[in-house]
């Protein structure tokens, strides 16, 4: 149950964006979900906006008090500490109103997607080509995370959405980014 949070904004500094910081830190908050295997905790972006796209400078981090304390006191905000600032562990507010935060991905390449046929299906370029035009191609409007893939190293944009607002709270685990289609968290 996420019955407390810990707010973590960064820092505006001329030499690094702020969307890169966050993306940072996010990618660290990744790392150590993953370390500890926790799927107790919930992330969310209070200042998320779709106009203009953004995912604002503050984290969100949700989850049982010692949970929070316990990850807090891991070290793993070493290295962005002079990039952020952290509040204390707080109690959720009475009466707010919950919500999914859940990961969305688009097939944004139709080339790519070309690609990926071929190499399955054993076509040519121009089978894959009449079997996937170009109007499958997607332009995202979501806000982002620019992160770096573990495996591949190659990096990726990781869209969040938000789902609709909910009076109730449902229960459930969150994936090794903070997120969930299923499970709520808090919004306010």
């Amino acid at each position: 149950m996420t019955t407390h949070y810990i707010d973590i904004t960064v820092v505006p500094d001329p030499e690094t964006p702020a969307p890169q910081v966050l993306g940072t830190l996010y990618d660290r908050l990744h790392l150590e979900l993953v370390r500890q295997r926790a799927d107790d905790i919930g992330v969310s972006f209070p200042d998320y906006s779709v106009t203009p796209r953004t995912l604002g400078n503050r984290l969100r981090l949700h989850g049982s008090e010692s949970r929070l304390q316990g990850f807090l006191d891991s070290g793993w905000l070493k290295g962005v500490k002079d990039h952020v600032r952290v509040t204390d562990i707080a109690e959720v507010p009475r009466g707010v109103a919950h919500r999914t935060v859940q990961r969305r991905q688009f097939k944004t390449s139709a080339e790519r997607l070309r690609r990926r046929r071929m190499r399955r299906k054993g076509e040519t370029p121009e089978q894959a080509a009449r079997a996937i035009p170009d109007t499958v191609e997607r332009r995202p409007t979501l806000p982002y995370a620019r992160l770096r893939s573990r495996s591949t190293g190659q990096p990726f944009c990781l869209f969040i959405a938000l789902g609709p607002l909910a009076s109730v709270a449902t229960t459930g685990r969150f994936n090794s980014h903070g997120l969930s289609a299923a499970a709520t968290i808090p919004w306010f």
